[in-house]
């Protein structure tokens, strides 16, 4: 299985509602490592890295988020797998 990394910012209602919890939640389940993290601008930054596939499903989450966000734009920048991460962390 190919493996592959994707950086996105996710902008709209997303911070206090427990997005960057349930981002880590939905990874760890997904075997995604990498992590997520509020910005000053209100938005959610984070880096998948996995199987092609399962970053394709964590992206396609993200255009949603949880149940109480209201994700209004998602920005995807594909990357080049570095492999760098052992884990999903929430960063702050």
């Amino acid at each position: 299985m190919a493996k592959t990394r994707a950086k996105v910012i996710v902008k709209g209602i997303v911070q206090g509602v427990n997005f960057r919890y349930y981002t880590q939640r939905q990874a760890i389940r997904a075997n995604i490592t990498g992590w997520v993290r509020n910005l000053p601008d209100g938005s959610v930054a984070a880096v998948f890295e996995g199987d092609e596939q399962d970053v394709e499903a964590m992206v396609q989450w993200c255009r949603r988020g949880p149940p109480s966000a209201r994700v209004t734009e998602l920005i995807v920048q594909p990357e080049e797998y570095r492999g760098e991460f052992s884990s999903f962390s929430v960063k702050y």
